[in-house]
């Protein structure tokens, strides 16, 4: 056996000298015990300082504005009245998106009950850009797909016209993703501040910030390890803990802690105190939103402002202070129940209540709302233009604390109706393509009359927050830039008529390296001398390379940028025919030109921004400039009809009753890349793309694939009839096809064509009856 041997560690030099040094002192040094109060008042100076600068982190966090409040961002609201189109199921489902919860008898803002086609329901009050508009109880009645009736039902009177408040469709957030809906004390209902102090802090009113018999009392609780119901933080320090420092568990943080909550005390009053814990405690999740604030949460988990909670509601919000999470009401129920009763117990053995009223409010639900309305988005490709639209007048600070208003022009109804296209088109067309789910869209639709982005898919999941290919892919557009070519021809009405005859021939250009370029039609023929209208119907590529090499590169880059696209197009041939990249966003801004009958009209996404207090800020108001001959714009918008009653567009034309005109143009790229359709009635300008992100062919033309989302998307949303452009300077002509002069009905092929006044035909056909008109 080893024998141990016990050896005595010997200090490290450097420890030795270190101790020497310290061991050291000059002949003149006092005694330790005389150098304590230099010490101690060197400590003292630096806790004074450190106090000093807590102290002006407080105050000016506290006297200047303490939340950054996020914008909160408003569908357009629905405009009820007498002749709205607008069906009983239609109603319900705007009921649904604004929240408003079905009744057997409609007693509170929100509320609706339906007796088959009629409706009776309680609007909420709400704060527009024109005033604060109260609360009004409504009759309304349907007649197959309108408004029959409006009626004010407090006192059985007609009315003309009544405003619904606006659908939220999210905000536009700080950093952490805080929400909350600022309130002022007296909102508060006399149970919430009472069910505060009874539960958290007993002795609020009497303290300095900290409760020593608060604290006591929790580390005895802790000590025997019998739980209890209270800890030894004060509100104050909640506040404090909540509004300055984090969650961490440290001796330094309970530290900073305690001397921020005297000091807030000092400076503020308990009312201030207290208001300022009501705004900031927070209480939930909302995916990635933070619930903060009794204010909100009384609007996220009720569906009410603070003013009108109930009893059991305030104290359900109470008890879920302890832990959001472990007392959630929809994952966690009972556990919140049992403490929601637990509170009550509290504010009845504190006087707060009764305890008889506690005992019969433990007896009601939870009363939570199930169909939560959610902050963050569901429509994140809109959201995302409202953002781009924003950022071009205001600060991204701004947007994210100012707590502006932003009434936006969304329509949740016609979004509803795109989503539902998309989600079924896309899926037949990826499945009978063999795409394995790679084939992607994008969706614009505005209003013709003031260029407002009504709804918007930026990706086959309408819900994605990605990639937004509305704003951001650029891709060819194919034939969609032809009425471009042929309105420069037609602004020149003297030389050019929609009957002007262009050839189709094969056409050989060659390049500045001796390269050379042929392009082919669709159908793989030449089709001679052709009208004008003719090689836009039919999208011939040959007519088209002619004419545009006869009007010049300029000229037709001018038109493009007087319809609305500010971008460098390319001064080479095969523009002509669409190899030109754009976004769907910037092809509806061509288009919107064109729908509006040559008055550029911005696409605008906003209409209206008011502060936190509800006093307008900015109005953006529709502006209308003219940038073409209004003539040549109605004639190449008849051509353009004609796409959709005998060209490319025609397949369409069978969901839809005959007598509706609608006018538009198909885009195709090369190897089928890219499918493109751009069309509007008198009400709905609405363009669809459709292609892969990798830029792989889809075997799909514009025919084939875009035009039907856009027919489907039109047709769901009952589109109106383009109307006959009726002016002193065109006229509506029906023209014979194969003499390309005047015809009637008796023609058996005939289209219709607008013409600039003196320059249509003279003569009638002989199946119109011959002669001179």
């Amino acid at each position: 056996m080893a024998r141990r041997i016990s050896r005595k560690r010997r200090p490290s030099p450097r420890r030795s000298r270190l101790k020497r040094l310290l061991q050291r002192r000059s002949p003149n040094a006092k005694p330790r015990w005389q150098q304590w109060p230099y010490i101690l008042g060197g400590l003292a100076g630096l806790f004074l300082i450190y106090t000093i600068a807590l102290d002006i982190i407080i105050r000016v966090s506290f006297e200047g504005k303490r939340w950054a409040l996020p914008a909160h961002v408003y569908a357009r609201p629905l405009e009820l009245y007498p002749g709205l189109k607008l069906t009983a199921e239609q109603f319900t489902h705007e009921l649904e998106v604004l929240g408003y919860r079905y009744t057997y008898k409609p007693n509170e803002p929100g509320t609706y009950t339906r007796q088959s086609d009629r409706f009776y329901l309680i609007t909420r009050a709400f704060q527009f850009w024109d005033g604060k508009q109260p609360s009004q109880h409504l009759e309304i009645t349907f007649d197959h797909k309108e408004v029959e009736s409006l009626r004010d039902a407090s006192n059985d009177k007609s009315m003309s016209i009544a405003r619904m408040d606006p659908p939220r469709i999210g905000g536009i957030y700080p950093a952490h993703n805080e929400d909350r809906i600022l309130i002022k004390l007296q909102q508060a209902p006399s149970y919430l501040t009472g069910a505060l102090i009874s539960v958290e802090d007993r002795n609020f009113y009497n303290h300095i910030g900290l409760d020593w018999r608060a604290i006591a009392r929790a580390v005895w609780v802790n000590l025997r390890g019998s739980g209890g119901l209270q800890g030894g933080s004060t509100l104050t320090q909640q506040l404090i803990k909540n509004f300055f420092l984090s969650n961490e568990r440290t001796l330094w943080r309970k530290a900073n802690e305690a001397i921020m909550a005297i000091l807030l005390e000092w400076h503020y009053g308990k009312d201030e105190i207290l208001e300022a814990y009501l705004n900031e405690v927070y209480l939930g999740q909302d995916k990635g939103r933070a619930i903060h604030g009794f204010g909100l949460a009384s609007h996220f988990y009720f569906d009410k402002p603070i003013e009108r909670l109930n009893l059991a509601e305030v104290a359900a919000l109470v008890a879920m202070i302890r832990g959001p999470g472990y007392y959630h009401p929809y994952r966690h129920p009972d556990r919140l129940l049992q403490r929601r009763n637990l509170v009550l117990d509290l504010m009845a053995q504190q006087g707060v209540i009764t305890v008889a009223q506690a005992n019969s409010t433990k007896q009601s639900a939870l009363g939570v709302i199930q169909d939560r309305k959610k902050g963050a988005s569901s429509y994140p490709a809109f959201m995302e233009l409202v953002r781009r639209q924003l950022k071009q007048d205001y600060r991204e600070k701004d947007l994210t604390s100012e707590g502006l208003k932003i009434f936006t022009t969304f329509d949740p109804r016609i979004q509803t109706e795109v989503e539902a296209s998309v989600k079924n088109l896309v899926k037949q067309l990826d499945r009978s393509r063999g795409l394995h789910n790679t084939l992607q869209t994008a969706v614009l639709v505005t209003s013709t009359t003031s260029g407002e982005v009504l709804a918007l898919v930026g990706d086959r999941d309408a819900r994605y927050a990605g990639f937004n290919r509305v704003l951001d892919a650029r891709r060819p557009i194919g034939s969609l830039i032809k009425p471009a070519v042929y309105l420069t021809a037609l602004q020149d009405a003297e030389r050019f008529t929609a009957l002007s005859r262009i050839s189709d021939e094969p056409i050989v250009l060659k390049g500045r390296q001796g390269e050379s370029w042929s392009p082919k039609n669709y159908d793989g023929e030449s089709h001679g001398e052709v009208p004008m209208y003719q090689a836009l119907v039919k999208s011939y590529n040959q007519a088209t390379v002619r004419l545009g090499m006869q009007l010049g590169f300029g000229a037709i880059a001018d038109t493009i940028e007087d319809l609305g696209v500010k971008q460098n197009i390319p001064a080479y041939p095969s523009m002509l025919l669409g190899a030109v990249e754009m976004s769907p966003l910037q092809v509806a801004r061509m288009y919107q030109t064109l729908a509006s009958g040559g008055f550029r009209t911005p696409i605008r996404s906003i209409r209206e921004v008011l502060t936190v207090e509800g006093k307008p800020l900015q109005r953006y108001s529709i502006r209308v400039e003219q940038v073409r001959d209004v003539n040549s714009i109605h004639v190449i918008n008849s051509i353009l009809q004609e796409v959709m009653r005998s060209g490319t567009g025609r397949s369409v034309q069978k969901r839809f009753p005959s007598k509706r005109a609608f006018a538009g143009k198909t885009g195709t790229t090369d190897d089928l890349r890219d499918s493109w359709f751009a069309g509007f009635g008198s009400d709905y300008l609405g363009v669809v793309w459709l292609g892969t992100d990798d830029n792989q062919p889809t075997g799909l033309t514009g025919s084939s694939g875009a035009l039907h989302i856009w027919g489907d998307i039109m047709s769901r949303l009952d589109s109106q009839s383009l109307l006959p452009h009726i002016s002193e300077q065109v006229e509506n002509l029906a023209i014979d096809v194969e003499s390309s002069l005047v015809g009637n009905e008796d023609c058996e092929q005939r289209v219709y064509l607008s013409f600039v006044k003196g320059t249509a035909p003279k003569n009638y056909a002989d199946c119109a009856g011959g002669g001179t008109r």
